[in-house]
């Protein structure tokens, strides 16, 4: 996906926070290793996240870069957890952690 302002904005502000890993080449936006993946999108495609978190294992949320109450909707009944532009974790992904 490409990026916006409002995208790189949220993936740099969840980093600075939390610190983690980013490489959206590669996957999701950000992994963070106690909290889990998380993928930023705007609220126009933030149905787009469901895919591209399908594959992966653990925790994984989606971090909506404007309406965290459109992200909330399209999460409502899946394993996926919404956090807000912050990173701050609003619902939590009821994915299991992995053992190590």
């Amino acid at each position: 996906m490409g990026e916006n302002k409002a995208h790189k904005a949220v993936v740099h502000r969840i980093i600075h926070q939390y610190g983690g890993k980013c490489d959206p080449e590669k996957g999701a936006d950000v992994k963070i290793p106690f909290i889990g993946t998380v993928e930023a999108e705007t609220d126009k495609i933030v149905s787009v996240a469901l895919t591209q978190l399908r594959g992966y294992r653990g925790p994984v949320y989606v971090a909506g870069t404007n309406a965290v109450e459109k992200t909330f909707e399209v999460k409502t009944g899946t394993t996926i957890g919404v956090t807000d532009n912050k990173g701050n974790i609003i619902k939590s992904s009821t994915r299991k952690r992995r053992c190590p």
